[in-house]
């Protein structure tokens, strides 16, 4: 591996954080957003419209988060994201290096690949790879949608924070989140056995100039493909919305709260919220009723919120799958 892999790789992943993050946090925070549409229960059983923030629009949520909690909100989830891409990126560099391939049609220098092993080797590379990270996602996706201002170079503080004393306890706990590694599973599932094959099929790569493989496209083809991606995109953008919610949602010990809470507790006391911030840029559903599973969590979010809220910022998959078909 060549030295100057390693001295671009910083400076390179610098800039892509700088551009993805704000994005990311941004269309997290959209889709955890709780927007009841009918009337709740006060603590009188009486009706009460729900008071919470209604953002309609990704774009309306990025203008809320820079209003409410400025540049620093928008890099919210900036550290468990720098980390886990270090920790992705060298991995890749150093186990995953396809310059020793023998075949010429495949080398391409500075590209790194997972291993071609057919459907089911991919499958369960890419179970794989989603299980390894699913505690850095859970993290990153609540240090997003915390009202509080977490330290960067204090880790253990902004655990405290983030997970519950149980979770502290038992950080393998975050593996039985109700739902969550379903919905993570049928992802990956859908898109290595169903979207990926198509996509060899349809778009298959070729050798050009140089050894370099370009994706062999036919307008018939990529009409039907790009037909698929938006099927696709019906499919996957309500996995993804549910995904999101059940990562938020915190594992408790506490019988009443049916083993899961979705905020902070009171080692959260002494982190600061963003000064200024008179309201929270998102609402969450109570904690004493969290989501219970991964078909619990789409019916509750019909009944609640409406169908729509499952297809929140849905061109976000689709124009995904759109960039993949000619990637």
């Amino acid at each position: 591996m060549a030295f100057l892999d390693y001295v671009v790789l910083v400076p390179s992943l610098g800039l892509s954080l700088m551009i993805v993050v704000p994005l990311t946090g941004c269309l997290v925070r959209f889709r955890s957003n709780y927007t009841p549409i009918g009337l709740a229960l006060d603590v009188e059983d009486g009706a009460a419209p729900h008071t919470g923030p209604v953002v309609t629009s990704y774009f309306a949520m990025f203008r809320r988060v820079w209003n409410i909690e400025g540049l620093q909100g928008l890099y919210k989830g900036l550290m468990p994201t720098l980390l886990t891409a270090l920790v992705v990126s060298l991995s890749l560099l150093i186990f995953l290096d396809d310059s020793e391939s023998d075949s010429p049609r495949q080398h391409r220098h500075g590209a790194y690949r997972p291993p071609v092993a057919g459907v089911v080797g991919t499958l369960l590379y890419g179970v794989g790879m989603m299980v390894l990270s699913l505690p850095s996602a859970i993290i990153t996706y609540r240090s997003i949608t915390t009202p509080h201002k977490l330290p960067y170079f204090q880790p253990l503080k902004s655990l405290r924070v983030l997970l519950t004393p149980t979770e502290m306890r038992r950080p393998w706990i975050l593996y039985m989140t109700p739902g969550l590694l379903l919905a993570e599973s049928l992802h990956v599932a859908y898109v290595t056995v169903i979207l990926g094959p198509l996509h060899r099929l349809l778009i298959p790569m070729t050798a050009g100039p140089g050894g370099l493989a370009f994706p062999e496209i036919t307008p018939g083809k990529l009409a039907i493909y790009f037909f698929i991606v938006l099927v696709s995109t019906a499919i996957l953008t309500p996995l993804e919305v549910i995904a999101t919610r059940l990562a938020i949602q915190r594992n408790h010990a506490a019988a009443e709260y049916n083993s899961v809470t979705q905020e902070v507790d009171g080692e959260a006391e002494d982190v600061p919220e963003f000064a200024g911030a008179e309201e929270d840029v998102i609402g969450l559903r109570n904690e004493a009723d969290p989501y219970l599973g991964l078909v619990h969590c789409a019916k509750t979010i019909v009944d609640e919120e409406g169908f729509r809220a499952l297809y929140r910022a849905w061109w976000v998959t689709l124009l995904g799958g759109l960039i993949s078909a000619l990637a």
